[in-house]
């Protein structure tokens, strides 16, 4: 399995599980399968294509919700901490004083600030598929969003694969077909011609292999073995065509831009050259944020950089025509505790009981904060979402109805995507 690394160090969160910032694509590598096997796969389910696209963005370790976008002013020092409130261009709509660049563009994002059903694990599993881990583990556990979507929706008119993805989102009980591609800069380098390498030579290649293959096809008296056919080609168009190799190459873009994101920003900028690119689903992590301890320290820091790259990217968005199709959502896999602890630095500990998401682009109805937390942002007061409903709305900005659709599991049972299939109305 090839992967695209940050550069960073190992970071390491408080169960003591080690982690990477990292975007990861690549090859179907268990079972022998390829690309060509995964677009004959979704040819053969009838799958269409559209321009539809989301961007899964996690915050790996529990980002604090009272101190980005429910802060409680109010409160007593030990619960409200270190930092204060700014108005948005909306009104009534406050964030962070670190998010100062967001606060002009709120009418572009919608806040939840009554997330509910976290799984209390840290892991991105929730944050791609709605579900715990446990779920259907005897079939193979839950498809990721980006699975599904590669499922029903498959690979676009550009022939990009459909799902891309940092270390998570598996496929589940849909099978290794659907798993996410995922190529260091090695295999990054697989997915343009090399030096010295020429569309005439690789064509030629291509005919020598469909030769072959046609021996292969005579001996094979059961008429399973998979041919070199249009499939490949098409495979092989992908490769020749350089679209999504090129997307992972920031010096292709205009340096102004690459600027314009910051220089933790590379990852937000790459996801939407992806989606450009073609690509339906883009998944990765940002960040470290689990912060039990130097809390306000950490974040004085992070907050600030995650404003630049976000503003960018849902900028970016608008300005190309992509903010009705393409979906963002950033999110963890819970809150922090309302109670500020006396850890070195003041710190907050894990809390399930509540959390946030920020939503943006997707045709959705943004420029709203949806439910509202307690006294101490400790639990949600009206209007609670499940992180199911997210999904949900996220299916529907992809085209797809939660609903009413179902996909069969190893066992051939039907399966909803969703047990909360409802998009949240406010949304849409």
């Amino acid at each position: 399995m090839l992967t695209l690394l940050s550069g960073k160090k190992k970071q390491g969160f408080c169960d003591n599980v080690a982690r990477r910032e990292f975007l990861k694509i690549g090859a179907l590598g268990i079972g022998g399968l390829t690309l060509a096997d995964l677009l004959r796969a979704e040819a053969q389910a009838g799958i269409s294509s559209s321009n539809k696209a989301v961007i899964n963005i996690h915050l790996s370790g529990g980002p604090s919700h009272q101190d980005m976008f429910d802060l409680k002013p109010d409160a007593p020092v030990e619960f409200r901490g270190a930092f204060n409130p700014i108005h948005t261009n909306v009104p009534g709509f406050d964030i962070c004083e670190h998010f100062p660049i967001l606060a002009t563009m709120a009418d572009k994002f919608a806040v939840i600030r009554s997330l509910v059903g976290s799984t209390g694990q840290h892991s991105n599993y929730q944050t791609h598929s709605g579900f715990s881990q446990k779920d259907l583990s005897a079939v193979g556990g839950r498809p990721a969003l980006g699975s599904v979507v590669a499922k029903l929706k498959g690979v676009s008119e550009s022939g990009a694969p459909p799902f891309i993805s940092y270390n998570g989102g598996e496929p589940g009980f849909l099978g290794p077909v659907y798993k996410p591609f995922k190529p260091d800069s090695k295999g990054q380098r697989n997915l343009m011609l090399q030096r010295g390498m020429t569309v005439e030579r690789m064509s030629a290649r291509t005919s020598l292999l469909s030769q072959l293959d046609t021996i292969r096809r005579d001996l094979d008296y059961s008429g399973q073995m998979s041919a070199l056919d249009s499939f490949t080609e098409k495979a092989v168009e992908v490769v020749t065509s350089g679209e999504v190799g090129s997307a992972l190459d920031l010096k292709k873009e205009d340096p102004k831009v690459v600027e314009r994101y910051g220089k933790d920003g590379k990852y937000f900028l790459t996801a939407r050259r992806l989606v450009e690119a073609g690509v339906r689903a883009v998944s990765f992590n940002w960040g470290s944020w689990d912060t039990h301890s130097g809390n306000f320290t950490k974040l004085s820091k992070q907050l600030p950089k995650l404003d630049i790259a976000m503003s960018a990217l849902i900028q970016d968005l608008h300005d190309r025509g992509l903010d009705q199709d393409v979906a963002i959502v950033m999110w963890g896999e819970f809150g922090r505790t309302p109670r500020v602890n006396k850890n070195q630095g003041g710190g907050r500990d894990h809390w399930n009981k509540l959390s946030t998401a920020f939503l943006a682009g997707g045709g959705m109805r943004t420029g709203q904060t949806i439910g509202s937390s307690t006294r101490y942002a400790e639990q949600a007061q009206d209007r609670p979402v499940d992180y199911q409903e997210v999904h949900a709305t996220l299916y529907r900005t992809l085209g797809i109805d939660s609903v009413s659709t179902t996909i069969a599991d190893h066992n051939g049972r039907p399966q909803y995507l969703l047990d909360h299939r409802d998009p949240i109305r406010e949304l849409i």
